[in-house]
């Protein structure tokens, strides 16, 4: 049993009177009459990061993944709270410093603040966020309409690399090392874009499970598929250049998640407003697909104008 599995037969029913839980079927929780929004994830060494060796790095993913789900919805975090399992060795005073050095310049860097949170013992390291906000609005999963362009912003890719290179399944230079593995530490959140995306998003989600994926969640619970381009997939010059280097498939690179990028739909009459608004925050907007009729018809048209299924899965937990 998968984990959406596990939501739906196991608890979906008993939220059922709670309309701000949303069926369970979104990234956030949203009281529309309080105006507030919270997301909760919890992250376990060996599931969703390799390893400890470097604490700064791992507590800065952890936040910014944490803070995707709000910010992929068009609203700006402002609080978060912290839990953390973890042994001597984990919690060590240096590991702790830098823990605490790096939520503090994430906090300056997003405008955030810490509010609380809880530390247990075990020698299994976890941590979970709970990530609030505050909005009269967000951009619901499941609003997609037929005909709707599909967008994505940032670049796809270059985090899958960097994964790979920490399981030591790629080697590069030194250079590249450094900037694949910053991008999957240190992913690039698109919040200069939260007080936009409710101008002409109809639906979106963050990519953290995969393209494919992360696609289809959005849209369900909809009679409604998609058509991707896998020309128009951003990348950036780091990975164009290994793809070609070493002879990748690009619709295995760039499709497999923990990009954190926002996924969204838009009316065709709102292209324009999409580029300007592109051009003038300095926030890289791609038009990569188009939704179409039907449900499990899903497919991408690829580099050699093939029409392929869209059957290539992305990170899911079992249970």
């Amino acid at each position: 049993m998968h984990e959406f599995e596990l939501i739906k037969n196991y608890f979906s029913k008993i939220s059922k009177n709670n309309k701000s839980a949303l069926d369970l079927n979104d990234d956030v929780f949203f009281d529309k009459n309080k105006g507030v929004v919270i997301s909760i994830d919890t992250y376990l060494v060996g599931s969703h990061f390799i390893n400890f060796k470097s604490p700064r790095l791992v507590i800065t993913k952890v936040l910014r993944s944490s803070i995707s789900d709000l910010i992929c919805k068009g609203v700006k975090p402002k609080f978060y709270f912290i839990s953390g399992s973890g042994n001597k060795i984990s919690f060590s005073k240096k590991n702790l410093l830098e823990i605490s050095s790096s939520l503090q310049k994430e906090q300056k860097r997003f405008n955030i603040n810490l509010c609380g949170g809880d530390t247990t013992f075990s020698n299994k390291l976890s941590f979970t966020i709970t990530s609030l906000g505050y909005s009269n609005n967000i951009i619901y999963r499941n609003k997609a309409k037929l005909n709707d362009d599909i967008y994505v912003t940032g670049n796809l890719g270059d985090s899958f690399i960097g994964l790979q290179i920490l399981k030591k399944k790629i080697k590069l230079n030194k250079k590249d090392t450094k900037f694949f593995i910053n991008k999957y530490y240190q992913p690039e959140l698109q919040i200069k874009l939260c007080d936009y995306f409710l101008k002409f998003a109809n639906t979106s989600i963050d990519i953290s499970d995969g393209l494919f994926d992360d696609l289809k969640k959005m849209i369900n619970r909809q009679n409604l598929s998609f058509k991707l381009y896998e020309k128009s997939l951003p990348i950036s010059l780091n990975l164009k250049k290994l793809i070609i280097d070493k002879n990748f498939k690009k619709i295995n690179v760039v499709t497999n998640g923990d990009d954190y990028q926002v996924l969204f739909t838009a009316n065709t009459n709102k292209e324009r407003i999409i580029k300007k608004i592109s051009r003038n925050m300095g926030v890289k907007i791609t038009k990569i697909g188009k939704i179409i009729s039907g449900k499990n018809r899903s497919f991408i048209i690829n580099s050699k104008g093939k029409q392929i299924q869209a059957n290539k899965k992305g990170y899911i937990h079992q249970f």
